[in-house]
Parts: structure tokens; sequence; C-alpha cells
């Protein structure tokens, strides 16, 4: 539904909620009576003028007293004008019941002193008035919470497309800096790497244009770029990927969302002497993502200065954005390895 849409409805339905609550007020002394009564027409018209001008209080309020000088913090104006409201209503009320329409015509019996009638009247009038302030002043705090919420919304969309925008080149530089090491020694690793790079830019390029993808499509992606990475390592090096998603009724996720964690990985999991090890583990059901990966920890030496850790801010800042409250990311090193560990709790699909 479209904004002006969704602003002509809730208009609509403002209006039918006002007019069905004057109606049970007006028509309640006509269903509230005894059995077999005649309806007096006389004494309903008479009891009718009171009500009449509480509508005229209440609207008087919330269509123009309270947008006017409430919202413009003009509060002892707004005060001096329901003041002197609320003292002409009363002074018309009592010269219409006590002098042009008097009691003893409608037969009534003896009533309490008529200060009484005129402080209830006057006390009904200031509730009235708190009535209308507090539904206006809610109505209108409605409006600027989704106001705020509309600019947040837009503020993280812009955010997001500026941190996609940043991960596909930073994604590039690694993947060509690979296959540039790779071309020294194996030309024809190097344009098997080049085939699959191919690949991985159709899915960038054109994946990555959606908010979410299939996780079974983002499972590919992620299993084509560690086969590149896996063409120039040596064979001290082992690297495991253990992939389930369910077949039918696969979940969808962000795109390019483990990239970084997997990037990361044979950055600082893999020594050109030692040993070293990779696992990656992606799991997922109806209710949640679970993807994991852990590697052998060489980290960079201090004199080191080249750049890092971008991928794994931009990580955390995606997660935050597209699922917030419905992520928990573990991450460190347990002795000798380190650890990723990212759980996306996904909403319940609706029948």
């Amino acid at each position: 539904m479209t904004d002006i849409k969704r602003s002509k409805a809730e208009h609509i339905i403002e209006a039918i909620v006002h007019i069905a609550t004057w109606l049970f007020i007006f028509a309640s002394p006509l269903f509230f009576r005894k059995t077999g009564e005649a309806t007096d027409w006389g004494r309903y018209l008479h009891g009718s003028v009171f009500p009449l001008t509480t509508c005229a209080v209440f609207y008087a309020n919330y269509l123009l007293l309270v947008p006017r000088l409430i919202f413009a913090k003009r509060y002892r104006t707004f005060l001096f004008c329901n003041l002197l409201l609320i003292s002409l209503l009363t002074i018309l009320h009592e010269v219409h019941t006590n002098i042009l329409f008097p009691p003893h015509q409608f037969h009534l019996f003896q009533r309490p002193p008529r200060i009484l009638f005129i402080l209830r009247g006057i006390l009904t009038y200031v509730f009235i008035v708190g009535i209308s302030v507090s539904i206006r002043l809610s109505k209108e705090w409605r409006k600027a919470e989704m106001a705020r919420h509309k600019a947040e919304l837009g503020r993280s969309e812009a955010e997001l497309k500026n941190l996609k925008n940043q991960l596909n080149p930073h994604f590039l530089l690694n993947t060509l800096n690979n296959i540039y090491a790779l071309t020294a020694f194996d030309p024809e690793k190097a344009q098997e790497a080049i085939r699959r790079l191919s690949q991985l830019l159709r899915y960038v390029l054109y994946e990555n244009r959606n908010r979410f993808v299939s996780l079974a499509k983002e499972a590919e992606f992620l299993q084509t770029y560690i086969a590149l990475m896996r063409i120039r390592l040596q064979d001290n090096v082992e690297v495991t990927t253990d992939i389930d998603i369910p077949a039918e009724s696969c979940p969808q996720v962000t795109p390019l969302i483990f990239i970084s964690v997997v990037e990361n990985a044979f950055k600082h999991g893999v020594s050109p002497t030692q040993p070293s090890f990779i696992h990656f583990s992606l799991k997922a059901s109806e209710t949640e993502i679970r993807f994991s990966g852990t590697n052998s920890n060489f980290p960079k030496r201090k004199n080191d200065k080249s750049p890092g850790g971008i991928g794994l801010k931009q990580v955390r800042k995606r997660l935050e954005l597209l699922y917030p409250g419905q992520h928990s990311w573990h991450y460190g090193v347990a002795g000798d390895c380190y650890f990723s560990h990212i759980i996306i709790h996904l909403q319940p699909a609706h029948p």
C-alpha cells in the first residue's frame, strides 16, 4: 500500500470512529429507556443541547486550538481561549435551560441547587478539553514517529547501498591479487581461476542488486570462491566445507553476507611453511541460518602496515542494518584457531 492510499485509509477510519462515537452519545438516550415508554422528543432535544456544546468544545480544540496554539507552544493563549469558550458555552447553556426552556416545562421533579449542575458542566468541558488534547497529541506523535521511522529507513537503505558499493571493489581486489600471484607459477591454473572469477562476477553484478537471494545461490557462490582460492594453495593446507541446506523451502539471505569471513580465513589462516587448515560450515532450517568459519591463526606481524579489517566491519554493519535484533556474531581466537560464528534468526513464514 502506497503512502497516499495508507493516509487516505487512515483518514476514512478516523472519520468513521468520530461519527460512530458521537452517534452513540446522541442516540443512547433513545435506547436506554424503560420498555414501552414513549419517546419524549421535547425532553430529548432539550437534553441534547449539552452534548452539542461538548462536541463544540472537543472540535474547537481538536481542529483549531491544539494545532495552532499547543503545537506553537502558546500555552497561555490556549488556556485563555478555552476559559473564554467554556465560560461562553456555560452561559449559553444556562440561558437555554433556565430562560428559554425552563425545567418545569418538562415536568421534572425537584432538582438540586443549580450551582451543582453548573460545576458539573464546567468539569465536563474541562474533561473534554483534556480528551481532545490527548487524542490530537497522540495522533501527531504517531505521525512524527512514522516520519522518523521512514527517515531512518531511508538512511539505512542509503548506508546499505554505500556498503555494497564498498564491498564489490574490496572483494574484487582480493580475488585479483590471488589470481595475479597464481600467474607467476601456473598459467593453466590462472586460466581456470579467471573462468571461475567470471562466475563470481556474474553473481556479484546481478544477484547483489537484490536485497535477498536464495541461500542455495549464496552457498554456490561461496563454494565457487573457495574452489578458486584452493587453486593456489599448497598441499599442507586442509580446506573443508560442510553445507546442509533444505532443498524445499530454502530460506532467503542477503547476498555476500558471509564472503568477508571467508576472505579473512584465507588471508590469515594459511601459512606458506606450516600446516594450515580452513573449515567452513553452512547449515539452515526454516527458522535460522548458521555459518561458521574456523581456521589456523596466523595474524599479521606488528610491522605489517597493509590495510585490513574492512570486510569484517562491513559484515557487522550489514548484519545490524538487515537483521536488527535477529542475529548474533561471535568471533575470536581460541588456542591456535580463529573462529567466526554467525547465526541469523529468520522471520517465521506466513502460510
